[in-house]
């Protein structure tokens, strides 16, 4: 039997540990929307239901609106029943710091859109001078009899900096990845994850200043945009809020710092990421900083192609991971890495530790953390309409808004007449790219691969193992649909549920 509760009603306990679970959750997984809905039950607005697959807005969210209200009014009725002797059940006091949590986030939502908007413009410092109305609130609403050690100066800042880096990762990661599908959802989760763990309380309660610690491997095929998804995360970590100078320390707009590992020789690569002395190699005339050392703490340096790279540069990089230092090229001292590493291939990393070719050691420090970027394919099987999404956004950086409209119908119309609707797009985002700026400038694109798939094109691909076998099933099974005519005929033909045929074909 539950106890009595000292603070809160029968239905704001019921709110509140609906809204533990709001902000426990990852924003980017259905049980997020699924805790709000039962945060406001019959006033959850179906409408803005949506809200986590489109970029932030300075439009408000009907149901943010209502949440944040009710979490104003429940904390105000809390506050009036909280004991003078501070004695508090722990668990409730966990659930009235997420409803006070989630009512400064979402009050200062706003403000934090505007310095991190005009950062991302003019690639520029920032001030930040609503800090002081934010530490009020922190002690209005938290320095309270049994709370009030634990809410002063350090962790107010604390949770300004920590509220601000949340919505800086939606900006990131909506400014680095388009389109609503499946699988594009599963990746910003997955992103999500890469910046705050599984476990956002775990993370702010310390995690986050040791998050340096784990390097992240980002696989997948080529054009998938994999840099992309490094961007956001190296553009997402945590900053600190430092009051006296009324900024973050750093700059939050940059920090990340890509280098390409199959484009150089081994000599520029230990150059680029350790630096050089002078007279290192022929043509090092001085002593220049690498990568490694001009990184922050709040940075990351991302190393693409990771897959192509020699042993030797291996075990230097392995050194980096474990001991944190590192020696400029040509030097002798250590110097300390302070940032985060991040790499990508679309190389099978295991596969080439059997050859011989990638150092078994340095795979294993590399992949404490893994996420895998979906091919385009994938992304329309699970969502047909992708396409007119990706078209557009693609579109939209090329031309005006009227003509990008039009422009837009046309190309959708160009790739079902010339390309069909089960093109594979081996050169995924990066080829529907080139194909729509062809368009822009030939009316027309000649794609290296394949253009229709027909009986003999799926003969090739299959030979040359170009499909993966829910690709290869779910076209199989648009193809007997196509003749069929009904999921029913279509199920008895394949010997198929009928429940597995409509998924296979949504």
């Amino acid at each position: 039997m539950t106890k009595p509760s000292l603070l809160f009603s029968a239905a704001d306990r019921r709110f509140a540990e609906a809204v533990h679970d709001i902000t426990a959750s990852n924003p980017f997984l259905p049980e997020r929307i699924a805790a709000e809905r039962a945060a406001l039950g019959d006033a959850f607005d179906e409408a803005g239901a949506d809200w986590n697959t489109r970029p932030p807005t300075a439009q408000l969210n009907a149901n943010h609106d209502a949440l944040t209200a009710r979490c104003d009014a429940v904390s105000q009725r809390t506050r009036a029943a909280w004991p003078a002797h501070g004695r508090i059940d722990r668990e409730e006091a966990g659930l009235y710091e997420a409803v006070v949590g989630y009512w400064l986030y979402q009050t200062y939502a706003a403000r934090f859109d505007a310095v991190i908007l005009a950062a991302l413009d003019r690639q520029g410092g920032q001030r930040v001078d609503f800090y002081p109305a934010f530490r009020a609130e922190v002690a209005a609403r938290l320095a309270l009899p049994g709370l009030a050690e634990r809410y002063g100066p350090a962790e107010a800042t604390h949770l300004f900096a920590s509220a601000f880096q949340i919505r800086r990762a939606f900006h990131n990661i909506f400014r680095s990845l388009v389109g609503g599908s499946a699988p594009m959802a599963r990746l910003r989760a997955a992103i999500w994850q890469s910046i705050f763990t599984y476990d956002l309380g775990r993370y702010r309660r310390g995690l986050h200043a040791r998050m340096a610690d784990f390097a992240t491997l980002i696989t997948g095929p080529s054009g998938t945009g994999k840099e992309l998804v490094a961007r956001a995360i190296a553009l997402s970590r945590y900053i600190p809020y430092e009051p006296k100078r009324g900024g973050f320390i750093g700059d939050f707009s940059v920090g990340f710092y890509p280098l390409n590992l199959a484009a150089l020789s081994p000599t520029l690569i230990e150059s680029e990421l350790f630096g050089h002395k002078r007279g290192a190699f022929t043509g090092a005339l001085a002593d220049r900083a690498g990568y490694m050392e001009v990184c922050p703490p709040s940075g990351a340096v991302f190393l693409d192609e990771i897959g192509e790279v020699g042993t030797d540069i291996q075990v230097k990089l392995l050194r980096v991971l474990q001991s944190r230092t590192f020696q400029p090229l040509g030097g002798t001292e250590s110097r300390a890495f302070a940032g985060k590493i991040i790499a990508a291939t679309n190389r099978d990393l295991p596969a080439a530790i059997r050859a011989g070719r990638f150092r078994e050691d340095f795979y294993y420090r590399l992949c404490s953390d893994q996420l895998t970027t979906p091919s385009l394919r994938e992304q329309l099987d699970a969502s047909p309409r992708e396409l007119e999404t990706l078209v557009a956004f693609i579109a939209g950086k090329l031309l005006d808004p009227e003509e990008a409209a039009a422009f837009t119908r046309a190309t959708l119309a160009w790739i079902d007449q010339h390309l069909g609707a089960t093109y594979t797009w081996p050169g995924n985002f990066r080829e529907l790219e080139q194909c729509v700026r062809n368009l822009v400038l030939r009316g027309e694109y000649r794609p290296a691969g394949l253009v229709r798939a027909t009986a003999d094109d799926w003969n090739a691909l299959i030979e040359s193992g170009a499909l993966t076998a829910e690709e290869l099933l779910r076209r199989y099974t648009r193809i007997v649909f196509a003749q069929a005519g009904t999921i029913e005929e279509t199920a008895r033909r394949l010997d198929l549920d009928r429940r597995t045929v409509k998924a296979r074909l949504a």
